[in-house]
């Protein structure tokens, strides 16, 4: 396929949404992927907004990579053309839904009018009955350019229960399944969302148990056939060709895009996957990316790691390149400050502590702007910072004021903010190159 070939495909589609954050639409999403994928479909999962702990829990449902597509961070031209690629590999695409289904600019119910797609709402119907199918019709109705022809009921007390719920719904809704209570419909949870998919050891048996719930409550039916096409994106410049980046990857540091880390390949860049929990040296690299993650569920662990320390100050100290993103921030700091108030050693690249907190100190959708370049992306942590330096930047929020601090320093560039890599190539490289900010 050249560059102004286009993908094509149809296949059936839906987003599964619900009218807000809690319902289970994430496990939901999970088990209908592993219910598919178990009858032997090809199932893609898509995730809508910034998230890396519910793709990973959907990537084992299915099978395969799970993106991400949010209109403004990844672009609506993207959105089409991943969307367009899985229906050439695929016998089914799911995406999950962020938050309640018209929450956010822009919403889950955006993306689903964006890609013709049908969405799908699960509502808990824990203490509803007829009340049911007005929330279902209000949803439904919302939007008239928004399709919305079933429903799924979640926590659903008995058969009868489901009866009533079927019963309240309007002509043209159905319902596509009552999901009863049930055990196998949960996952642990932390501060920042769901357990990550490396942690459950039993997940694979959770996932196959989830998907028998929802086979016998029905939901073995595959939603409408969607026909998706776009044209096949342009390769980005080969800015980091020849470069070796290295990535931290393990328990402590796990949010990595995959579309981040695709994009670092077709620049040119050789990637080295590292743990700073178990190696003790660094591999041969022009620069470093410690992605966020949980470094304070580690931090005697990391602390313990003298050697690793070392070399990522000797790396530091040598001007070589360094981006450290959320959890990749704190732990550059001299001291991390875990949920039990204890104090663990940072790398100590930058001065200060980085404590957590219980209360969500940073959320939404923010962008790195440099005269024409812009870096999209997003910030969620529960960590605030004591006695850094001055921060030579800040992000911008998408929305509002305020913004996340920048620290460049000696080639380091670190921040509570994610960035989505695509959205800014040349920015991106820039930092890896060692050459931040880059020229205008």
């Amino acid at each position: 396929m050249t560059a102004n070939e286009s993908f094509a495909g149809t296949v059936p589609a839906a987003l599964i949404s619900a009218p807000g954050s809690g319902q289970g639409k994430s496990l939901i999403t999970a088990a209908l992927a592993r219910l598919h994928r178990n009858a032997g479909r090809r199932v893609r999962v898509f995730k809508f907004g910034p998230d890396y702990l519910d793709p990973m829990v959907l990537e084992r449902a299915s099978g395969a990579p799970v993106y991400q597509l949010q209109p403004w961070m990844t672009g609506e031209a993207e959105c089409r053309w991943r969307l367009a690629e899985a229906a050439t590999q695929a016998d089914l695409i799911l995406a999950e839904g962020a938050m309640g289904l018209f929450d956010g600019t822009p919403s889950s119910a955006d993306l689903a009018v964006l890609a013709g797609i049908p969405a799908i709402p699960v509502i808990d119907a824990w203490g509803m009955a007829q009340t049911f199918g007005a929330v279902a019709l209000g949803l439904a109705r919302y939007r008239d350019d928004l399709t919305v022809r079933e429903v799924i009921a979640n926590r659903v007390a008995s058969p009868r229960h489901g009866d009533l719920l079927a019963e309240g719904l309007p002509a043209d809704l159905t319902l596509l399944g009552a999901v009863p209570r049930h055990e196998a419909m949960t996952l642990p949870e932390r501060h920042l969302g769901l357990v990550q998919a490396g942690e459950l050891d039993d997940l694979d048996q959770r996932l196959d148990q989830a998907a028998a719930v929802l086979a016998e409550a029905g939901l073995d039916r595959l939603p409408a056939p969607v026909t998706f096409n776009a044209p096949r994106p342009a390769p980005p410049p080969r800015l980091l060709e020849g470069k070796r980046i290295g990535v931290a990857r393990d328990a402590a540091f796990a949010f990595l895009y995959p579309a981040n880390l695709d994009l670092l390949r077709d620049l040119g860049a050789e990637l080295h996957f590292f743990s700073p929990l178990a190696d003790t040296t660094l591999p041969a690299v022009d620069a470093l990316w410690l992605a966020g993650g949980y470094p304070e569920l580690h931090g005697a662990a990391l602390a313990a790691n003298t050697a690793l320390r070392e070399t990522i100050r000797a790396h530091h100290q040598a001007a070589k390149p360094i981006l450290a993103e959320c959890g990749g921030l704190m732990s550059c700091l001299e001291t991390v400050v875990d949920g039990d108030d204890e104090a663990h050693q940072g790398f100590g690249l930058l001065p200060g502590t980085a404590r957590l907190t219980r209360k969500l100190q940073g959320l939404g959708m923010h962008a790195l702007r440099l005269g024409d370049h812009e870096l999209r992306g997003h910030t969620f942590h529960h960590a605030t910072l004591e006695n850094a330096p001055a921060a030579q930047l800040f992000s911008e929020k998408q929305s509002g004021t305020g913004g996340e601090p920048v620290f460049v320093k000696n080639g380091l560039v670190a921040s509570f903010f994610h960035g989505y890599f695509p959205s800014s190539p040349t920015l991106v490289a820039s930092i890896l190159e060692g050459r931040f900010p880059p020229s205008q």
